[in-house]
């Protein structure tokens, strides 16, 4: 093996080690804000007997963070596509990371009035823009560093960094809700996993540092000057892909069906189901746990017969799975509700999860691609966490009939998913130089069967 061929393999594996990292501290960060929202933010940011402050409560409590997604999307991805994957990696990473610490330094109402929910606000909208950035960022990164062959088994770590970061959450922040004192948690046992961001922090930035800058951007900038408005071209170019990459992470239906309003149902007395909510508190644990696992096969998977099938499968088996889900809670069974929802979610959803981060950045040239997945994917994202809402409406407690309104627009909106990637061209053996041309010609199956067996006999030629 030659030293160049052994520097890439380096490269591959810090670049996915980083794309992973960013996940975990992105995540981490999301599970314990939405974790201490629950728990104790009520009590100290945001009394109830003041009316004003239950204003900024609400604002801060309903998706806030989504409000910045948008911004953040169109900001951070004309700055990964104009300066650099590693850059926009960096910026995201410190703006999440810094942000999450200075929620668990952040003073209380009674310290500082109305000044300590409206940081916390501010902090949420900071934390927003940044995570606009780091999945498409990441992916694009670790998907120009791959071997050809291998790209979706390296781009599916970006997702088990995600489903990593809220069981890592959940090992730091439950069991000090659990078994501190109350007084001590609320005064500040609740800042602990804050301020513990500083650690990941500081080794993703020891990672990203040493990760080059990819080599279809370095060649972009060799070429010539980057586009100067990425932003634009993607829209005016790529937008048919835009469309269906927006339609796609719809699928984001699924999870929230799961922890959002499954939960919802099954532990709420207004539905009259009665479930412990101790009990659901194990859902993401779970399925988490069981989407680690699950995730490197399934990218591997879409490497040997490519993106489209699994993401089609995994949308309409998924949303079927829904109304056995939905029924199951119906019908006050708390061990079907838990299996339904781990195989919906923890198993069959990751035909969607794993791929995605390579499949996305696929359908986009390398000087659009990060804007054009960070918009696309954002606006999909944006418009599933809208369903809760939705949901109540359509079916509120005293309907007779919440499976099947529920499970029927889940499973809608999954078709959308499922018609969007078939519609969408197949990316597995294009090679990276050609990805985002629509014209451009799939490698034989039998050569790049051949290529990916050298690329795998190699990966394993550089653990021995």
């Amino acid at each position: 093996m030659t030293k160049i061929d052994t520097e890439h393999a380096v490269q591959t594996r810090r670049a996915t080690a980083s794309g992973w990292l960013g996940s975990v501290l992105e995540y981490y960060d999301f599970f314990i804000y939405a974790t201490a929202a629950a728990l104790v933010f009520p009590q100290i940011f945001f009394p109830s007997t003041d009316p004003k402050v239950a204003i900024v409560a609400s604002l801060a409590t309903y998706g806030v963070g989504y409000v910045a997604r948008p911004i953040g999307a169109f900001v951070l991805g004309h700055w990964g596509d104009t300066k650099g994957r590693k850059n926009v990696l960096l910026t995201c990473m410190f703006l999440m990371g810094f942000s999450t610490i200075a929620v668990g330094l952040l003073p209380t109402y009674n310290q500082v009035g109305l000044w300590a929910p409206a940081l916390l606000v501010l902090l949420r909208l900071v934390q927003g823009f940044a995570v606009a950035g780091e999945i498409s960022g990441a992916s694009s990164m670790i998907l120009e560093h791959s071997p050809f062959g291998r790209r979706g088994f390296f781009a599916s770590f970006t997702l088990q960094g995600v489903q990593v970061g809220q069981i890592l959450a959940a090992a730091v922040f439950l069991p000090l809700a659990h078994y501190m004192p109350e007084d001590a948690f609320n005064s500040w046992g609740w800042r602990i996993p804050f301020l513990l961001s500083f650690i990941v922090i500081i080794m993703g930035y020891v990672i990203r540092r040493k990760v080059d800058e990819t080599p279809i951007f370095r060649e972009e900038a060799k070429e010539g000057a980057p586009v100067r408005t990425p932003v634009i071209d993607a829209f005016k170019y790529y937008w048919r892909d835009m469309l269906r990459v927006a339609c796609m992470a719809l699928m984001n239906v699924i999870p929230v069906i799961a922890t959002i309003f499954g939960a919802a149902y099954a532990v709420q007395p207004a539905y009259g189901i009665g479930f412990a909510k101790d009990v659901y508190l194990w859902i993401p644990v779970l399925g988490n746990c069981l989407a680690v696992l699950i995730i490197p096969f399934v990218g591997n998977l879409s490497d040997r017969i490519g993106r489209r099938t699994p993401i089609i499968v995994g949308a309409l088996v998924s949303g079927l799975l829904a109304f056995a889900y939905l029924y199951a809670i119906s019908i006050k069974s708390v061990p079907l509700a838990i299996t339904f929802s781990l195989l919906m979610w923890g198993v069959v959803y990751q035909g969607y999860n794993a791929i995605f981060p390579s499949y996305f950045p696929e359908l986009f040239p390398a000087r659009t691609r990060v804007s054009a997945m960070a918009i696309a994917q954002n606006t999909g994202t944006t418009i599933s966490a809208l369903l809760p809402a939705l949901f109540t409406i359509v079916a509120p407690p005293e309907s007779r009939s919440i499976p099947l309104i529920v499970g029927s627009i889940a499973f809608a909106v999954t078709v959308i998913a499922a018609m969007a990637a078939w519609t969408a061209r197949e990316t597995y053996r294009i090679r990276s130089q050609d990805l985002g041309d629509p014209n451009a010609k799939p490698v034989p199956k039998d050569e790049y069967d051949r290529l990916r067996a050298a690329a795998i006999a190699q990966a394993r030629a550089d653990k021995a």
